[in-house]
């Protein structure tokens, strides 16, 4: 592909990108102002209440307050929304280092299990005994694997099974996040990656195509296996460490 080509892409993602921003934006706008101008309303009344009327003060009160609420949770999801496109469409700056991406999984899934075993899910590991070492930002390699991770307990019923591996192959490193769920079906496997795509009425949209840049971002590439009725398999690779650069560490046990 050439370097104008590319660009083009770029420009015609970007402008779909606003487009479903525009969208994302107009409800919780049109949410807040309404409710704004009903407090406005609300205030003026009781500004002619008489002493006498202290029980319909009361219940305007709690009015007031539930509208409040609702300005407050608008405007919440307002700025969750604009954060989720600017870490999409902004520029991603990596600070990479050496890693074992076993040890960094290990201490990932550490952190996720009890809201896992909560949610009545079962994390089971199969990381390789040897080390996976790979150049990466572990911030956000984290945040990409936490997605996955996130999405398959979301997806999934108690009982349900989520499978962290990893695999050595030739130059690179594999991270699978594998779950036993409904799986997706195949007329949707293609868009699963695509920005303000969901198939949870709660989700954002963003949070696979974020994950697909970040690792894109560290020259890997991410992977899906699915089959209705029989769960999914989200592939991360990512390129290999080099001889040269491989840090000193032992196998594990």
């Amino acid at each position: 592909m050439s370097k104008q080509q590319a660009q083009a892409e770029q420009l015609a993602e970007l402008g779909v990108l606003t487009g479903h921003l525009m969208h994302e934006l107009r409800n919780p706008l049109s949410t807040i102002k309404l409710n704004l101008q009903l407090l406005g309303e609300d205030i003026r009344d009781l500004q002619r209440t008489t002493p006498s009327e202290q029980a319909e003060l009361q219940r305007r009160y709690q009015r007031q307050q539930a509208k409040i609420s609702t300005v407050t949770r608008e405007t919440e999801r307002l700025a969750e929304t604009l954060s989720n496109f600017l870490r999409y469409a902004g520029k991603m700056e990596l600070h990479r280092t050496a890693q074992d991406i076993n040890v960094l999984l290990d201490e990932l899934l550490d952190f996720y299990e009890p809201q896992a075993q909560h949610a009545g899910i079962t994390i089971r590991r199969n990381l390789t005994a040897q080390p996976a070492q790979a150049a990466v930002d572990v911030g956000l390699l984290k945040q990409a694997v936490l997605n996955l991770m996130i999405n398959a307990v979301g997806v999934m019923d108690p009982g349900g099974e989520l499978m962290v591996c990893t695999k050595n192959r030739p130059g690179q490193i594999e991270i699978d996040v594998i779950d036993t769920g409904p799986g997706i079906a195949p007329e949707l496997q293609e868009k699963i990656f695509q920005a303000y795509f969901s198939t949870r009425s709660e989700g954002t949209g963003l949070g696979l195509a974020i994950c697909r840049r970040i690792v894109r971002e560290h020259g890997g590439d991410i992977e899906l296996y699915s089959e209705p009725g029989k769960g999914s398999c989200f592939a991360i690779l990512l390129p290999e460490l080099e001889d040269s650069q491989r840090l000193t560490t032992h196998n594990r046990d």
